[in-house]
Parts: C-alpha cells; structure tokens; sequence
C-alpha cells in the first residue's frame, strides 16, 4: 500500500464513524453532520456521538447530536481549526455543553504508517509473533495496553519480546474496523529505554500490513512517550480527535 491509499483508508473509517462523506475530511470548509449508528464503525466506539471533532488537517468535521447543531456550528466557525482543538478556546466549548450534561472527555491523536519510514527495527532480546490460541494467558494487568480484556475476540495478533521465557514486552492489534486495526504496547519498566517497545510496534506493523490491513496507533498528546515511540517506530499524526461524553460516563471514568 502507499501513504496515499493508506490515508483513503483512514479517512473512509473515520466517514463511516462520523456519518459524513470521504470528501468531507479533505473540504477546506468546515462541515457540520448528525452522528449516527453503523455497524461497520470502531468497535470501541459508543455511537451516536454528542459531539465530535476530528480533523485531518484540512479542516473540522463536527458530528453531532441535533440539539447540538447549532451550539457546535457556532464554535467550530469561530476559531482556527487547530485552536478548537486545545485550550484556552476549548474552554468555550465546555462551557456550552454544560446545559446538555455534556464534557469534553477523550482528547487524542491518531498515527499512520509513512511507507518511506516503517521498518522492522531490531531487537536484542527474542521476538515472536503470536496468534490468539498462544497468547491467552497474556490478559493481566501488565499488558492491558496490547490487550483487552472486554474485547478479547477482536485481538487478532501480538508480538512479545522475551527474556528467556520470561515476557517483558508486548505488542498487540485490535481488529476495531474491517481495514484497520489498532496497535498498542507495553513493556515491563525494569526493561524500558531499550528501544522494545518501537521494536515490537514496527514488527507488529509490518506483520498488519503484510494482511493487508492497516495498522493505526493512538495517544493523548501529551503522552510524550507514546507520541515518540510512534515516531521511532515508523508513524506519523495523521488526525486529531475531540469527544464530548455525559458527566456520569466521566465522572465513572475518574473513579
């Protein structure tokens, strides 16, 4: 695949996810549709959305709630793309949900593969690909990043790194939509600063897109280790997401 068709992928999903057109990502207007449900969306994904704000860089597609149609449209069109994003406009937008019950919740930013970039980086401690029959036993608290406890059949593939028999690192993917799946990784602290975890995320790339699937990788932007080991191991920010959830979901969530 190239950067190009991997994008079109990407941006597919994300259509399906917000309920717009391809074509919408790529508008230098911003657009403004109402969420809804769909079958082939993220797995993870609770639809429809209240309000969320992704942008590949070209502009904001807002898919909303119909009683936030116009709250939304007013934010969205007041500031620069990358301003509605963050602090201190972000505050605007708070305050506006506040009537609905509504928070900003989830802030995160989403990487791609660069096809010039991705190689299998090397590793001085074993590496093996596994399939899900020989990595059940892996579902413990030092691994919940590569892999999910609630969605185990979505786990389709990992790659561990072993000190002699003993794990002290994995990669796993999450099959969250037909086209792409989603990477994340641990690594036991006693064995970090090694370059592990960007070893095992650039094989478990390779191993996804020889599927002929797309890998992606998410973080908040201010998990600076996340954000380089995506950077070392290949990726790069493809777009940025926004969502607003009900204050019992967070207040949940902050328990």
């Amino acid at each position: 695949m190239t950067d190009k068709e991997i994008f079109k992928i990407a941006m597919q999903q994300s259509a399906i996810d917000s309920n717009c057109f391809v074509e919408d990502f790529e508008k230098t207007e911003n657009i403004i549709v109402i969420s809804d449900k769909s079958p082939n969306a993220r797995k993870y994904l609770e639809l429809p959305f209240y309000c969320d704000l992704t942008s590949y860089g070209n502009n904001i597609v807002a898919s909303v709630s119909e009683e936030l149609t116009e709250t939304v449209s007013e934010y969205i069109a007041k500031y620069p793309i990358e301003h509605c994003f963050e602090t201190p406009n972000l505050h605007i937008l708070i305050e506006k949900l506040k009537p609905f019950d509504l928070n900003v919740c989830f802030m995160a930013e989403y990487f791609l593969p660069d096809m010039d970039s991705i190689k299998s980086l090397g590793c001085k401690y074993e590496t093996k690909v596994m399939e899900p029959e020989f990595f059940s036993d892996y579902y413990l608290p030092e691994w919940e990043n590569a892999l999910c406890k609630k969605r185990k059949h979505l786990d389709k593939l990992v790659v561990g790194a072993f000190d002699n028999e003993k794990l002290i690192g994995l990669a796993g993917c999450s099959a969250d939509c037909d086209t792409m799946w989603q990477i994340g990784i641990d690594v036991l602290p006693e064995y970090r600063k090694q370059g592990i975890a960007s070893s095992l995320t650039s094989k478990l790339a390779i191993e996804i897109l020889n599927r002929n699937i797309v890998p992606f990788y998410c973080c908040a932007w201010s998990n600076i280790k996340s954000v380089r080991n995506a950077i070392k191991s290949g990726f790069r920010p493809a777009w940025v997401q926004v969502t607003a959830k009900r204050n019992d979901f967070i207040a949940d969530m902050n328990k």
